[in-house]
């Protein structure tokens, strides 16, 4: 614990700093949404050191008194308080060093989820909306925003692709786990053989991405406008409201019809674009930090295979973390809580491993 004892210091003093900087008037609101910002980061810190260095100081009072206590009742009262104080220093430093792992700058955003079926057809593109039902469900739970940005239907209420934004705090946090080819194994109902078949759809799950975070040249950009198809209400086919970009640098190729407003749909494949390209810059750093990558769960590219969805046997399989729920109505109900849980603290383990070995 002595290794953090001065940079736990340092958050204290800043966040007293902080506190005592938001009490004087006059502060121009720029500033007051930066100091606040910056404050929530380091309460949750300053409060856990805080409440470990009372714990300290309580364990040193009691190994005093209890080096001079002759009374057995006594005593044995203060072991008793001795054995409490270490139980509570010690999960104290296990939730201190978890707090001061080195954060994600992304961590905070809304994020962009792209969907895409994968081999097997028509279900796969079964599978794929089911994925899509099953993120709404749980973003719901969370009281997070989604909004669908495009979606290539088929006619029997499969997805080949579905791309849409989950606005939330934290939502880049829970949700990055997700990324990466998703399999189910069940009898499709066509199948009149009975034979259970293996489908794949792919997950990308990315930061949401501000106008200050990407710049786009607009000589790099094609904007087309065009009739929306498929299922979107009256205006489907009947106005020029859908918008394709196509960013030439990349190739990315981004389509958006879900607003009967072209000027909505343009800023949706906007936001879409941007986060696209903010999740390439993100990959190129990630490359460059291989060993921080490998001691991460997953590298959230999406061709890791990373859960098997097996309905004869009702069950759900994280292969990163090797967990198994036999709960899958539940979990393609939106019921995906424990599976990150799980993810966020396996992912923490392995930070904290990996922080240990950099101390040796």
């Amino acid at each position: 614990m002595l290794d953090m004892d001065e940079k736990l210091e340092a958050i204290l003093r800043r966040n007293e700093e902080i506190l005592n900087e938001l009490s004087e008037p006059g502060l121009d609101s720029d500033r007051l949404t930066k100091l606040m910002k910056e404050q929530s980061e380091l309460a949750p810190v300053s409060a856990a050191y805080s409440e470990y260095k009372k714990c300290v100081s309580d364990n040193a009072d009691a190994l005093s008194m209890l080096e001079d206590e002759k009374d057995p009742d006594m005593r044995s009262m203060l072991k008793e308080e001795l054995a409490s104080s270490k139980e509570r220093m010690e999960r104290l430093e296990a939730e201190l060093k978890i707090l001061l792992l080195p954060k994600d700058p992304n961590d905070d955003k809304n994020v962009v989820v792209e969907i895409r079926a994968g081999a097997g057809g028509d279900e796969a593109a079964l599978f794929a909306a089911e994925l899509y039902r099953m993120y709404v469900h749980y973003s719901e739970s969370r009281h997070w925003k989604v909004e669908l940005v495009n979606a290539d239907e088929t006619g029997i209420g499969g997805m080949k692709e579905a791309e849409f934004t989950v606005s939330g705090k934290g939502a880049y946090s829970v949700l990055k786990y997700e990324s990466g080819v998703h399999r189910v194994q069940r009898v499709p109902e066509t199948e009149s053989g009975g034979r259970i078949h293996t489908s794949t759809a792919t997950v990308a799950v990315m930061p949401e991405a501000e106008e200050v975070d990407v710049h786009i040249d607009e000589k790099d950009i094609r904007i087309d406008v065009m009739r929306a198809s498929g299922n979107g209400g009256q205006c489907v086919n009947t106005t020029d409201s859908a918008v394709r970009l196509t960013h030439y640098p990349t190739g990315i190729v981004i389509y958006s019809q879900t607003e009967k407003s072209q000027i909505q749909n343009r800023d949706k494949a906007f936001a879409l674009l941007r986060a696209k390209l903010y999740d390439l810059e993100c990959k190129k750093a990630h490359d460059a930090e291989a060993d921080l990558r490998r001691s991460q769960i997953g590298t959230g590219d999406r061709s890791e295979k990373v859960r098997t969805y097996n309905f004869p046997q009702g069950r759900v399989t994280d292969h990163r973390i090797k967990l198994t729920l036999y709960k899958i109505e539940q979990i393609m109900n939106g019921d995906l809580q424990e599976l990150i849980d799980s993810l966020q603290t396996a992912d923490q383990a392995a930070k904290l491993a990996k922080m240990s070995e950099e101390t040796v």
